[in-house]
């Protein structure tokens, strides 16, 4: 018997993703950031979130998408990585859903490449594509090297 995932999903563009939920640490509405001086574009800045320094990676320059239009601020979404919690700038954010492992696929081999490098899997929902969003590999270049550790703290 398949077992079930909860998975929170979010808005790029026109692009449906989710990331299991146990990853989410929590969604807040846009944060005052502090840049970082020569840092890949993708890094937006730092964020202080009660004390702890959290790295925004906009979604839209990792995967070459147009910037955001109009005067909505983007969303962070902050992620458990590896090392540390990671924002990722998001347009708007969904609902927690709950998918069926065994309604997974590999990313189809039409995906580009800049899609295919941050999705683990695909999902086909009654309302579109649902995107499985790797966090780390989200949070690093695009040509494959790490961003997240800047050499700020946990």
């Amino acid at each position: 018997m398949a077992t079930r995932m909860q998975l929170c999903t979010f808005i790029v563009d026109d692009l449906l993703f989710g990331v299991d939920v146990m990853r989410v640490q929590e969604i807040i509405q846009y944060q005052h950031m502090t840049r970082v001086p020569l840092a890949p574009k993708l890094i937006r800045g730092l964020i202080n979130l009660r004390g702890q320094i959290v790295m925004a990676v906009d979604l839209r320059e990792r995967l070459d998408l147009p910037p955001r239009g109009g005067d909505e601020p983007p969303t962070n979404v902050v992620v458990q990585g590896v090392d540390a919690a990671v924002s990722l700038l998001v347009d708007s954010v969904g609902d927690v859903i709950e998918v069926s492992d065994d309604s997974f696929e590999s990313p189809p081999a039409t995906m580009l490449p800049r899609y295919r490098q941050v999705v683990d899997a695909v999902c086909k929902l009654p309302h579109g594509l649902l995107l499985l969003l790797d966090p780390e590999r989200a949070a690093s270049s695009s040509e494959g090297g790490p961003v997240g550790n800047l050499g700020y703290g946990r």
